[in-house]
């Protein structure tokens, strides 16, 4: 079972900090377009384009940007880059597993930055499957822990096909496939429970417990990575220290 790391519990809430950097309205057009030119314009036949929009919706990127994109994805792309998936895989302090998502119309141009960014901060770009197999692709549903019941939340979800529910930190983050990842989605929210992040991605099977000053470095180099225009999503199996947690929790 995928493991449930603090990384993968507090990434979405770094998502704020990109709009205010003006990177968030970029990235997901660049996401919806591919979404789209892969499956199709239609959210409900193509889920991967429902999701990339429930992103767009969740940092307030206005329906005229949100329909320009599919309408880039679905029209004969005259003009256009072609806009490539990469997956980069390395490593950061202490061993740290980091996989990389890339969205770029120029794979010679992006590699060598990625690798200087891992470079500048103490990592290093690894071989393709170095550290793939530490990872497995699955739904995730974060939720904040608020006023929620536990059992009675874990007994919704469960029986909407979650694999397992754990609390982490102030959330609660609910893995599953990636076919029940909708289906247990609209169960909270039926039952007014706002999810605050859905999406598929690379969970870790095990994670790695840093220190402070080990917390500290892995977190600039995933800042840098992420500020990197073609950089999709950044995937890691650490667990950060308390002291960290409370402070990225007070900066909200």
């Amino acid at each position: 079972m995928a493991g449930h790391s603090h990384w993968a519990s507090i990434k979405h809430k770094k998502g704020a900090s990109d709009v205010k950097k003006g990177k968030a309205f970029s990235k997901i057009a660049r996401m919806i377009t591919v979404a789209a030119r892969k499956a199709g314009g239609d959210p409900d036949m193509n889920p991967r384009l429902q999701l990339a929009i429930d992103k767009a919706r969740a940092v307030n990127m206005p329906k005229e940007n949100i329909e320009r994109a599919i309408q880039k994805g679905t029209g004969d792309g005259s003009g256009e880059a072609e806009l490539h998936e990469c997956l980069y895989e390395g490593y950061g302090s202490q061993g740290v597993a980091l996989l990389v998502e890339i969205l770029t119309d120029n794979k010679n141009r992006t590699a060598p930055e990625i690798r200087k960014i891992f470079d500048r901060y103490g990592g290093n770009l690894g071989d393709v499957g170095c550290v793939l197999w530490m990872f497995e692709k699955k739904g995730l549903i974060i939720v904040n822990a608020g006023n929620l019941d536990e059992d009675e939340l874990m007994m919704l979800v469960l029986d909407k096909g979650a694999e397992d529910m754990q609390r982490v930190g102030d959330s609660f983050q609910i893995t599953c496939s990636q076919t029940d990842l909708a289906i247990i989605k609209k169960a909270l929210e039926a039952k007014n429970i706002k999810v605050e992040s859905a999406d598929i991605g690379w969970l870790p099977k095990t994670n790695i417990d840093l220190d402070e000053t080990a917390g500290r470095k892995i977190l600039k180099l995933m800042d840098a990575l992420e500020e990197h225009d073609d950089v999709q999503n950044v995937y890691s199996n650490f667990n950060l220290p308390q002291s960290i947690l409370a402070e990225m929790q007070s900066a909200k």
